[in-house]
């Protein structure tokens, strides 16, 4: 794609949070009126806990700045092989920061957390959850890909996102919706995650990336010929104008790509 990712960048969190906030309504908005749900998926780490500030505020501004749960289809855009109380799991954490937060009135999102009775075989945990995404999607033999209206990522400092790694041969992955990993290099080993056909078929992609520790591979990501070979670089390359960055300052400093000022 020749249209380049849109990178926002805040001097506060709380700014973050108002825009991330606007651009995940203008999200649950045209999935709404195209199939009257709203399908996301979710990454872990400090994820949630920004999606707590920027959704569970009370509406500022009337029915147009409006979340509504109770149409959210919410997906994991990757997930550890453990159960779902563990501290390592992303449903747990998601549960922790967001579901369990959520005022009655805004509604409750349809979740779909992992089969825990596969743990001991990524593969089979992998293929359980293909399958419960094309129960959702539709059959694989009609849908060559799943299309999220939304996927909420992070990006960690070596530049990975999902659980889709530097120069892991997963990234070469082009079949399958849902893979298996064995061999995370950032433990626990056994994950299952999104392919980057996946995370790049989205209807829009959003990365939240913060703080100081982020400023290196940002730089590299956004600067750099062979940061775009990293798997946060290779969804801004798949994903084109798709693509928005929201982050603080601290993250992007020193970047040389030009920011946008608004949505």
């Amino acid at each position: 794609m020749g249209k380049q990712p849109n990178l926002y960048a805040f001097d506060r969190l709380s700014g973050l949070a108002a825009t991330l906030r606007t651009y995940i309504i203008q999200c649950q908005n045209a999935g709404f009126e195209r199939h009257g749900l709203f399908r996301v998926a979710v990454s872990g780490g400090s994820l949630p806990s920004t999606l707590a500030k920027a959704l569970l505020e009370p509406s500022q501004s009337g029915p147009d700045d409006m979340v509504d749960f109770s149409k959210w289809d919410m997906f994991f855009a990757d997930e550890r092989a453990v159960p779902l109380d563990h501290p390592d799991s992303n449903y747990k954490l998601l549960q922790d920061e967001l579901l369990d937060k959520i005022p009655v009135d805004m509604g409750r999102p349809k979740v779909h957390p992992i089969d825990v009775k596969h743990l001991d075989d990524v593969q089979e945990l992998a293929d359980q959850y293909q399958d419960t995404l094309m129960q959702s999607f539709a059959a694989k033999d009609s849908v060559k890909l799943p299309i999220f209206d939304l996927l909420l990522l992070g990006c960690g400092p070596d530049g990975h996102t999902c659980s889709l790694f530097p120069n892991h041969e997963l990234l070469r992955e082009s079949d399958a919706w849902v893979a298996p990993i064995e061999d995370s290099p950032k433990p626990p080993a056994k994950r299952i995650t999104l392919s980057l056909p996946v995370v790049t078929h989205g209807i829009k992609i959003a990365f939240i990336a913060t703080g100081a520790g982020k400023k290196d591979v940002m730089k590299q990501i956004f600067d750099t010929e062979e940061g775009r070979s990293l798997p946060c670089g290779l969804v801004n390359e798949g994903g084109g104008e798709k693509v928005s960055w929201f982050t603080d300052s601290v993250a992007v400093e020193g970047v040389a790509f030009p920011r946008r000022g608004n949505l």
